[in-house]
């Protein structure tokens, strides 16, 4: 706790570097394994991306109020993020019998003008209820909830505890 209390910038710039590591992770899964993310966790990138640059800033930020508010930002949006990979985690444990999560990358191209299937090719193309990958028992949708915990754990903390710059 005296890191974050002595150091909190530094502990802002452990969040970014560790936000940073998911996302390579990430796309190590996509483009080395060949896991085609899903939509929701299309979302969970964008808010992991969010997390990370909101924890960089602070990391960079000299100001103790200036730190907190981005800081806060931080928490809410690890919240979001946890929000979305418990959804997610729901689905895995209970799929639903039809399945809406989204198309896949070919019947978008396909179907659609480029200019419609450019957005929707962001929005993923997996089914977010099917378990592609586990480490310890746990997918990643498992393991995103984790971490998004964590994180807005480590910023509550940054938040709560006094800092001396």
């Amino acid at each position: 706790m005296a890191v974050l209390q002595d150091h909190p910038r530094k502990a802002l710039a452990a969040a970014a570097l560790a936000c940073l590591g998911l996302l390579l992770f990430g796309m190590y899964l996509q483009h080395v394994e060949g896991l085609e993310p899903c939509p929701m966790c299309i979302v969970q990138r964008y808010a992991l991306i969010l997390v990370g640059l909101l924890a960089a800033l602070g990391a960079g930020l000299a100001g103790v109020k200036a730190r907190g508010a981005v800081t806060l930002l931080a928490v809410l949006m690890s919240g979001f993020g946890a929000f979305v990979a418990a959804r997610q985690s729901w689905l895995q444990w209970f799929p639903p019998e039809v399945l809406s999560c989204g198309r896949d990358f070919y019947g978008m191209i396909e179907s659609f003008p480029l200019k419609r299937a450019i957005p929707m090719i962001f929005r993923g193309s997996g089914d977010c209820s099917k378990v592609d990958w586990t480490f310890l028992g746990l997918t990643i949708a498992n393991w995103s909830f984790l971490w998004f915990s964590g994180l807005a754990l480590l910023m509550m903390l940054l938040l709560w505890r006094p800092s001396r710059g």
